[in-house]
């Protein structure tokens, strides 16, 4: 049994993850100087999915780890963004660094880029330790982290490469905790596999949830998350008080449902814990009346019951948002 504190200090580790990959293994990690290490791909403007991010990262912080965030961008040149131009991915990366520290990120959060990483000749030693103790099936099951299939990679033999260096950067930065979406699951997972033959840490995994698009499923029903190369997709950090009125308006969000539908996933996994006690519902006394919902679980059970129409909590929810994005864009945009 936890002790009263380790308990709470557990609920806030894995509060609005996926899965943690094992939450026994971080009893200790609470109790020392530990490293949380997270890599961002630069490609594309920042959307609503990094405030899941930006709050998790803070919660981290204030369980007293040393917390680093990996701009990437050469991964990011290998897996082919804005051409190439590492130049272009550096300031996207810059962009993603602003985005995050204007909408409350720590102070205390360190960015480090792949950059400086792979100058050291030590780098690419681990890599090539990391290459010898990982199997090519393995490698091809991670080829998803960087959305990509095994006939991208057949085409281009530096896909290969990415998901070792990936792996290689859990290993390098010296991480106990390695934070990433579920799409990000095989790299870290292949890091837990092959870290006590390397005689290196075995990281922990926080997997953090992904946002559906707003526009709904991809062909034969499968999950599609937010993208930054589609803008009617996402909710960027950059839009204004118009787009986020014409992009909630018209995204999915179908009556009775809740699994893949970006309206609910924004509130479970962004409003909810971070931003709002309660969403409140506007409605005409005609149709019920205006009402409260103080909880995730309570506006589940009613949608799924159909006792909310997609459109008032559309609404409800892009006053929100627009409260949200609005500081963070204005600062953006005036950059």
């Amino acid at each position: 049994m936890y002790d009263k504190e380790t308990m709470e200090n557990l609920d806030l580790l894995k509060k609005n993850t996926s899965e943690v990959i094992t939450l026994d293994e971080c009893r200790d990690l609470l109790s020392s100087n530990s490293e949380a290490y997270i890599g961002f791909e630069p490609s594309g403007l920042p959307h609503i999915a990094i405030l899941i991010y930006v709050n998790k990262l803070n919660e981290l912080v204030s369980l007293g780890l040393n917390v680093k965030i990996l701009l990437a961008d050469w991964h990011a040149r290998v897996n082919d963004k804005f051409g190439g131009d590492i130049n272009l991915i550096r300031e996207s990366g810059e962009t993603l660094k602003k985005s995050m520290l204007y909408a409350g990120l720590s102070n205390d959060v360190k960015f480090l880029w792949a950059t400086d990483l792979v100058s050291n000749p030590d780098y690419w030693e681990l890599l090539l330790q990391t290459a010898k103790n990982s199997s090519l099936l393995r490698i091809r099951r991670s080829l998803p982290i960087m959305g990509r299939t095994e006939e991208d990679a057949d085409k281009d033999f530096s896909k290969y490469i990415y998901p070792l260096m990936q792996v290689t950067d859990v290993f390098y930065l010296n991480s106990d905790i390695a934070i990433g979406g579920t799409d990000q699951r095989h790299a870290y997972m292949l890091s837990r596999d092959i870290a006590e033959k390397m005689g290196r840490k075995k990281p922990v995994l926080l997997e953090m949830p992904l946002i559906a698009s707003l526009k709904g499923k991809g062909r034969m029903d499968d999950f599609k998350k937010m993208s930054k190369s589609d803008p009617d997709s996402a909710i960027f950090l950059t839009d204004k008080e118009e787009d986020i009125r014409r992009k909630i308006k018209n995204a999915f969000c179908p009556m009775g449902i809740v699994e893949n539908n970006p309206i609910i996933d924004i509130i479970k996994y962004v409003i909810f814990p971070y931003y709002a006690s309660e969403i409140e519902i506007k409605r005409p006394e005609s149709h019920g009346g205006p009402y409260a919902l103080h909880s995730f679980k309570e506006l589940e059970s009613k949608y799924l019951n159909s006792e909310i129409h997609p459109m008032d909590l559309k609404k409800a929810l892009t006053e929100i948002l627009i409260n949200i994005i609005l500081p963070v864009s204005n600062k953006l945009n005036s950059d």
